[in-house]
């Protein structure tokens, strides 16, 4: 380990496979905290190369419990947080309404580490039920339209660094990798990153696969559709700039979109949102960032997408998909 601390000291960088087996002796505990802690902190000095995060992706892949799911078209909404923008829970919500519109969700999702509230803090405090059995989960899809992937579940290696993580408090490169390895390998994704560096990055990796994907970066921050500015958007065909204005949305100040202060104002805004309760600029956010999953799931426009959003929301869909899903047993 000192030899690769010292080497990353002097700026260079890892191929694949070095990066692989290092994070595979960081994940299984074979190295200590202080070490764990200075090769996290080397790369929040500096950008991350292609070729280290598909290692770190491999390792973490190959050290999952992973989920079949191949029986049905699932898309995860993930962003890989960090950005510090205290929002509140964007995409946990967005995933429901997906569903609501009739597209199956595989969310994967974890505990807060750089904001107090989680996915998994949030849909924990609603009475959703963490599981990695596999019978479960498909029927979750069967009946509800959604399964939700408690990342610890899947990726028990990930104890040996979540208390370093915790202790830390910063974005890591953990953060980045999050969205990379859902045990379910869905065959659709929508990723939020805090840079456009990672953007970058990400659409590099993704277009190496066969999915359908869409990366996201809000240019004022934000790792998803804030629509408090232009966002950059990566797809398998293209990159473009979308305006709020462009699909029929004001520009609106990011005070109007700040999460709870707990998890329980947290999960007042979630509740509210699915019972088309909320302000217009968070029902507007949501109905963005459903719109563009839905958009990449199914390959329709990106307007349409958007119509889609706002009828689940609406019609009561996205709430029924919530409420059916923590009665799953």
């Amino acid at each position: 380990m000192k030899d690769i601390l010292n080497k990353l000291i002097n700026h260079n960088t890892l191929t694949k496979e070095v990066a692989k087996n290092t994070l595979l002796d960081i994940s299984t505990g074979k190295k200590n905290n202080s070490q764990v802690s200075a090769f996290m902190t080397v790369y929040m000095m500096r950008n991350i190369t292609v070729e280290e995060l598909e290692g770190f992706r491999d390792a973490l892949l190959e050290l999952c419990v992973a989920i079949d799911l191949s029986d049905f078209e699932t898309v995860d909404l993930c962003g890989t947080g960090g950005d510090n923008k205290n929002t509140f829970n964007i995409s946990t919500i967005s995933a429901f309404v997906t569903a609501g519109a009739g597209i199956m969700v595989a969310k994967h999702g974890n505990y807060g580490v750089s904001s107090s509230c989680g996915s998994s803090n949030l849909l924990e405090h609603l009475g959703i039920k963490f599981s990695n059995n596999q019978s479960y989960l498909k029927k979750c899809v069967e009946k509800c339209g959604i399964c939700i992937l408690h990342a610890p579940l899947f990726h028990p290696a990930m104890k040996n660094v979540a208390p370093i993580r915790k202790e830390l408090g910063l974005k890591t490169f953990f953060n980045m990798l999050g969205p990379l390895v859902n045990p379910s390998n869905p065959n659709n994704q929508m990723v939020g990153v805090y840079n456009l560096e990672l953007a970058r990055l990400y659409s590099s990796i993704l277009q190496k696969s066969n999915k359908k994907f869409s990366v996201i970066y809000s240019l004022d921050g934000y790792d998803e559709i804030s629509l408090t500015s232009e966002v950059k958007l990566f797809s398998n065909n293209n990159e473009q700039i979308l305006k709020p204005s462009t699909l029929g949305f004001e520009k609106i100040d990011s005070k109007l979109i700040s999460g709870g202060k707990t998890i329980s104002e947290s999960a007042n805004i979630f509740m509210n949102i699915l019972s088309n309760n909320s302000t217009e600029p968070q029902k507007n956010v949501v109905i963005m960032n459903s719109g563009l999953a839905i958009s990449t799931a199914t390959g329709i426009s990106l307007y349409d997408g958007v119509s889609k959003a706002r009828e689940s929301i609406e019609s009561g869909n996205a709430k029924r998909v919530f409420e059916s899903l923590k009665k799953i047993k």
